[in-house]
């Protein structure tokens, strides 16, 4: 469960930065380790952006900490969670399907972007492979320069390793299921 302050829940991007500082690992360090730039994890840190699955996964290798640290939230977070995506205009929740996954290599998760939004920020590389089923909606999927158009009930099997980012092209809210393994 994230640390909580005072009754709050501490943001993600406060949460980054207390480990990084206290294992003294430089934005230099950060951005070489995940190939983020330093704006970008600096904007993570200072809350102004919500990173998505992959980022945190990059994040939390880099850190040597379990992605579990991040991600482990309960249902009222989860909601609050993803309000706070739609006033960041990050477009793009995420819901844990797989809690307590600690120390595993595969990791699922319910993932809803708005209608004719897509991903915020940079492309999202991670090592491993990544599976993404469409439950609903019309989604783009552009895996390097390739573009995948997917509809309900049509799933992609992935290099995660290689850039890519997701877009919902659809009139309607796309929920999906992602899972990704990290070796």
């Amino acid at each position: 469960m994230p640390k909580k302050k005072a009754g709050k829940l501490v943001p993600i991007g406060k949460r980054i930065k207390k480990v990084r500082t206290q294992k003294k690992i430089t934005f230099d360090r950060m951005a070489n380790e995940t190939g983020l730039s330093i704006d970008y994890l600096k904007k993570i840190e200072a809350g102004d952006t919500i990173p998505p699955v992959g980022t945190l996964l990059q994040i939390s290798r880099a850190l040597d900490i379990d992605s579990e640290f991040f991600l482990k939230e309960d249902s009222s977070i989860q909601e609050k969670r993803a309000k706070a995506h739609t006033k960041r205009t990050d477009n793009y929740a995420y819901t844990t399907l797989t809690p307590g996954a600690e120390n595993k290599h595969m990791k699922a998760f319910l993932i809803k972007i708005e209608a004719l939004q897509e991903h915020k920020g940079v492309g999202y590389q991670h090592d491993g492979e990544e599976f993404i089923y469409v439950l609903s909606g019309n989604i783009e999927v552009a895996v390097g320069d390739h573009i995948n158009t997917l509809k309900k009930d049509e799933s992609l099997h992935f290099n995660s390793g290689i850039k890519h980012k997701l877009k919902n092209i659809g009139k309607k809210n796309a929920e999906l299921v992602v899972v990704v393994y990290s070796p």
